[in-house]
């Protein structure tokens, strides 16, 4: 059997495909800590939201026409206006329903946005998405249908009290010039829950504006919902903007609901993509989505439930490491949202992938950080020192998986 050039570029095992696995694998295994995947909380008051709401829109008859019915290419029409009208009465911005197209899940809205934008021209050239800061998400590494379509840039490291540092942009560096089709960064950024200060933000929309190309922001975990973010920022969205946003981290990552709002041109893109690609995006989360902004819980619960979970586990979570972990080259990147820590082991004598494999022979799932530094052409070794840790299991697995991580970071300072 021969495969095509697109089959062989995805048919190739990624690391968001492998990240997926060892989820898929780790929920299968007993006893296995899962310290790797994104899957979100099961946050008691959430789960029992999602139960009654689900029996209210089966008792209404909402759920079965969600279930018996395609949406338009667009997304379900109730869902959108509902969103544009909360976004506009919320922020002030000037959007309506044309200005927002649903997908299946952020992953597929990035695949669309990023081969778009980049990869081979009309006219021949060659264009590429520039990440101003790398690490960035895994999961965009290898969206792109031609190959080579990222460029990023190193982070300055600014080293913190009390054990901790944070990436900045470093502008100085950055270039924008006639390769680079859009500008994208993830905000609050997994893997690190790193924040993009309001400066920054500017100054990349202004570097955007002015090389007349978009700026993505990957918001699924920001502000309005589902509001993990612990920083006091505002939110960007304008003409030149495209802010993509998702139901997941409300706790619903099998409803597959990614939401993109950009302009009237590019909603319209994608609503043509979906129309080929999927006829239409699922149906379900949109459904609880306007119910959820029917009953005005949407903002409520994302500020109320969902952010002070998260801001405590990932609280206790930095104790227990620096409890565990007293070794002085330990860092923590600050903690400012996502469902994360990036965890640098400076002098670490082996790898983060080789110190994955210890540990998942042990039964703890973490993802190696040398995934997350996508579109660089020199090797770096603090790439190879750090590694993502999500902060979401219950307190004793968390305070298992963190002792072998303790263990075996030892060994490997003592011994290589």
């Amino acid at each position: 059997m021969q495969f095509s050039k697109f089959g062989e570029k995805f048919n190739q095992y990624s690391g968001i495909t492998q990240l997926m696995d060892d989820l898929n694998d780790g929920l299968r295994t007993p006893g296995a800590i899962m310290l790797g995947g994104g899957n979100p909380a099961a946050i008691p008051a959430m789960l029992d939201y999602f139960h009654q709401a689900s029996a209210d829109m089966l008792a209404s008859g909402e759920l079965v026409a969600a279930l018996a019915n395609y949406d338009g290419p667009q997304g379900k029409d109730v869902f959108v206006k509902a969103l544009a009208k909360l976004l506009k009465d919320t922020y002030g911005w000037n959007i309506s329903e044309k200005n927002i197209s649903l997908t299946n899940g952020s992953q597929s809205g990035f695949f669309y946005l990023f081969n778009l934008f980049a990869g081979k021209q009309s006219d021949g050239s060659h264009k590429k998405i520039l990440l101003p800061l790398a690490p960035e998400y895994i999961g965009y590494a290898d969206a792109g249908i031609d190959e080579d379509i990222f460029v990023s840039y190193r982070p300055e490291i600014e080293l913190l009290d009390n054990g901790l540092f944070k990436y900045h942009v470093d502008f100085e560096q950055l270039k924008v010039d006639d390769s680079v089709a859009a500008i994208c960064a993830s905000r609050p950024t997994n893997p690190t829950g790193n924040v993009l200060t309001d400066e920054e933000i500017a100054k990349l929309d202004k570097l955007a504006r002015e090389n007349d190309i978009p700026l993505i922001i990957d918001n699924a975990y920001g502000l309005p919902f589902p509001n993990i973010i612990f920083e006091d920022v505002q939110p960007l969205w304008n003409e030149n903007t495209i802010l993509c946003m998702s139901l997941s981290k409300l706790g619903l990552p099998g409803v597959r609901c990614g939401i993109v709002i950009a302009s009237e041109e590019v909603t319209q893109a994608l609503t043509n993509m979906n129309g080929i690609i999927s006829l239409a995006p699922g149906s379900m989360g949109p459904a609880l989505g306007h119910h959820m902004i029917r009953q005005d819980d949407l903002l409520a619960l994302s500020s109320q439930v969902i952010k002070p979970f998260y801001q405590h586990k990932s609280q206790r979570a930095v104790t227990l490491l620096q409890e565990a972990i007293q070794d002085p080259r330990f860092r923590i990147h600050k903690p400012e949202g996502a469902i994360f820590l990036w965890l640098w082991f400076d002098e670490l004598p082996i790898t983060t992938m080789a110190l994955y494999q210890r540990l998942k022979a042990r039964g703890v799932l973490i993802v190696p950080g040398e995934y997350f530094f996508i579109g660089q052409e020199e090797s770096w070794e603090h790439a190879h020192r750090c590694l993502r840790m999500n902060y979401v299991q219950d307190d004793e697995k968390m305070q298992q998986g963190i002792a072998i991580i303790a263990e075996e970071v030892a060994k490997a300072y003592q011994q290589g």
